[in-house]
């Protein structure tokens, strides 16, 4: 693709110059759980100029893939019913790509001082996600697991992802120096900080260069609420399950100090995504505290039981964005047969993550898609599973608060920004209010085109 920036100043200019030095071309679309298939071709224009017309975009030209009627088909027939009317609204937003938002999450692990500046003059603003962890951890106090992890299995990987950084003679004083820019980094700006545009404007993504940390990561701004839910202490023990492609695990990162960060993926070409996207954004200095680990996660909590004091389940699931742009109509057939076998799937991963994490610790489950068999129906399940299993309310912690930026289910009539707190006894409905008390929906909406994106936590009884 093509990005052609005008009426830049000759600073700006050196800037992005210094980051688009890079072995292959940097543009591209990908994001978290987002994998835009229908653009060939984009031709951006972002203006200097003061006035209404500023930081918009001018010109956009795109040869789309169109989408697999099969699959939308089962979509309009599944989420005309369980949504709504917001299906309507959401259906318009996934079949126009030109609409979708992108987030850029910095890296604090990278100095990030010139992307902040040029993301703010181009219109960009802080999605204040800093704001609500501070808020939300500061009504507990830090859980500290002081028990080193030791590697028990052969499914344990050589942690080959950490930036392999030269080094002369003196080791040590390179290390001390490096530990020293990790920790005036982490306390010289707030963690988690992503910015978003009121645009569909994307910015450029950086390639991956061995040795060299990016300074930030795009994404879907909706695949942090589960990070945010997860409520990641320094010094706890954390288990990403489900991790590669790695964005939720580096947003881990951003948040806090974990004493170890377990990222699981049972997929060779997955892992080698992951091992990269670590590499690409984690400094050396955390060799020792993050980890890559092979086993099958349906198994995961047999081998390590009660290990950890968060584990985040970020399923496979029926990725409504990728799916619904299938590269023919027999994937999308053969897309539509498997989505059957998921929530099984996913059932047992989430009941081996209750048994991975501790008493009183607690799992996180998410998804990113809007079907209600592989969210809800997958909770209520292992909850019915797991007698000390215990389910907690995410509907005014995040919900309520972040409603200003995202399209919560069930939301008013209006879509605007009054949330209706679902009642705690079942309702006459196709799909109950009751059933949003287990877990949260994000459903893109025309101007909040974030999602889907589906959360739920449970607390393991002590």
């Amino acid at each position: 693709m093509t990005l052609i920036l005008q009426s830049f100043n000759s600073t700006r200019m050196l800037i992005y110059h210094q980051f688009l030095q890079c072995p292959s071309p940097p543009w591209r679309l990908w994001s978290c759980c987002v994998h835009c298939h229908t653009v060939s071709e984009v031709v951006l224009q972002l203006s200097d100029q003061k006035g209404p017309s500023n930081n918009q975009v001018i010109k956009r030209r795109r040869k789309e893939r169109p989408s697999c009627p099969s699959v939308l088909d089962r979509f309009d027939e599944q989420y005309s019913q369980e949504l709504g009317d917001l299906w309507a609204s959401s259906r318009a937003v996934l079949l126009d790509p030109h609409s979708w938002q992108y987030g850029v999450m910095l890296n604090r692990f990278s100095a990030v001082t010139d992307i902040t500046q040029i993301l703010q003059s181009q219109g960009f603003s802080s999605l204040l996600l800093q704001t609500h962890v501070s808020r939300v951890l500061s009504n507990a106090p830090p859980i500290v697991s002081n028990t080193e992890y030791k590697a028990g299995n052969e499914s344990v990987l050589p942690t080959t992802y950490v930036s392999k950084c030269p080094r002369d003679d003196g080791t040590t004083n390179a290390f001390s120096q490096e530990l020293q820019l990790e920790s005036s980094l982490r306390l010289s700006r707030p963690s988690l900080q992503c910015y978003i545009h009121p645009y569909p404007l994307w910015f450029p993504s950086q390639a991956h260069r061995p040795g060299q940390l990016k300074q930030y990561y795009l994404l879907n701004a909706a695949s942090l609420l589960p990070v945010l839910a997860l409520h990641v202490r320094d010094g706890e023990k954390v288990l990403d399950l489900c991790s590669a492609p790695g964005g939720k695990a580096i947003a881990i990162m951003q948040c806090a100090k974990p004493a170890l960060l377990c990222c699981n993926e049972p997929d060779p070409h997955r892992r080698d995504w992951l091992s990269r996207t670590l590499e690409s954004f984690l400094p050396h200095s955390l060799n020792t505290r993050v980890i890559v680990s092979a086993q099958d996660g349906c198994y995961f909590g047999q081998h390590e039981a009660g290990t950890y004091d968060k584990v985040l389940v970020d399923a496979p699931c029926s990725n409504d964005r990728s799916w619904l742009y299938s590269s023919s109509s027999q994937q999308g057939e053969q897309r539509l047969k498997e989505r059957s076998r998921l929530p099984a799937l996913q059932a047992q991963l989430l009941r081996s993550a209750m048994s991975a994490v501790r008493p009183g610790g607690v799992v996180v489950y998410s998804t990113c898609t809007l079907s209600s068999s592989e969210n809800f129906a997958v909770v209520e399940t292992v909850l019915n599973d797991c007698p000390e299993a215990e389910l907690e309310d995410l509907w005014e912690e995040i919900a309520i608060p972040l409603s200003k930026y995202f399209t919560f289910s069930p939301a008013h009539p209006d879509h605007g920004q009054t949330l209706h707190k679902p009642p705690l006894q079942p309702q006459n409905s196709t799909l109950s209010s009751y059933q949003h008390r287990l877990g949260i929906l994000v459903v893109p909406q025309p101007g909040k085109t974030w999602g889907p994106m589906f959360l739920s936590r449970i607390r393991r009884r002590k």
